[in-house]
């Protein structure tokens, strides 16, 4: 389950992510899809901090989930999921400004 070879904030970001990684794994198939995309239209029809902060805890959840993937990903898997953080992001700067 862990790195090979990995650097210590890796091998400590891994254990810390170990326990939240199983929950999620127990949960039904269908509901952290669903969850994830309740925090994208809430975060999209909210104008304001509130949009803003759902989008935040959605660009989190998509960096964590990215980080633990990261080792196995290529160029592309990569770019993809840095994309998709920063565009998150972009788009809780513009709920923020509302």
């Amino acid at each position: 389950m862990y790195t090979p070879g990995a650097s210590p904030t890796r091998r400590s970001v891994e254990q810390a992510s170990a326990a939240p990684l199983v929950f999620l794994h127990q949960l039904p198939v269908w509901l952290p899809p669903l969850l994830t995309v309740a925090l994208l239209i809430a975060g999209l029809a909210v104008r304001g901090p509130i949009g803003a902060v759902a989008l935040c805890l959605l660009a989190g959840l998509l960096a964590w989930l990215a980080f633990a993937s990261w080792p196995g990903l290529g160029s592309r898997g990569r770019l993809g999921r840095v994309l998709a953080v920063a565009c998150v992001l972009a788009i809780a700067g513009l709920q923020a400004s509302r």
